[in-house]
């Protein structure tokens, strides 16, 4: 049985994040919130944190997306494209069940650049 990227709550929390995010936008006032999902492929050493999706596009989610090749970066990424994606071995994209954020995704970003991955 494959496991969907996004259960329900985890769903409604990123729309929330989305909704809120867009309201500041451009602004000072900018979110930086936690880290909601983490999504790795278990054989493809790459890893997405993923804070909101848009509201306009509940496919489109933001967060800081590590594709396995040393430079992490901040930026958008399509929840469609995620569930068709395969590793090496042919294994789908995962969702960690047991993952936390602990803190806000600027610290994730600033140490992923440092380290040249994401380290949860």
């Amino acid at each position: 049985m494959r496991m969907t990227l996004l259960n329900p709550t985890a769903r409604r929390q990123l729309l929330a994040n989305g909704e809120a995010q867009a309201a500041v936008r451009g602004g000072s006032d900018e979110l930086d919130l936690h880290p909601v999902v983490k999504l790795f492929t278990p054989d493809a050493g790459a890893t997405w944190l993923l804070t909101e999706l848009d509201p306009d596009d509940p496919d489109l989610a933001f967060g800081l997306c590590d594709l396995g090749l040393g430079s992490p970066e901040l930026g958008h990424v399509s929840l469609g494209e995620l569930a068709r994606l395969r590793g090496k071995m042919g294994l789908p994209v995962e969702r960690d069940l047991h993952w936390k954020a602990t803190a806000p995704l600027s610290v994730y970003a600033a140490r992923a650049r440092k380290l040249g991955y994401i380290q949860t």
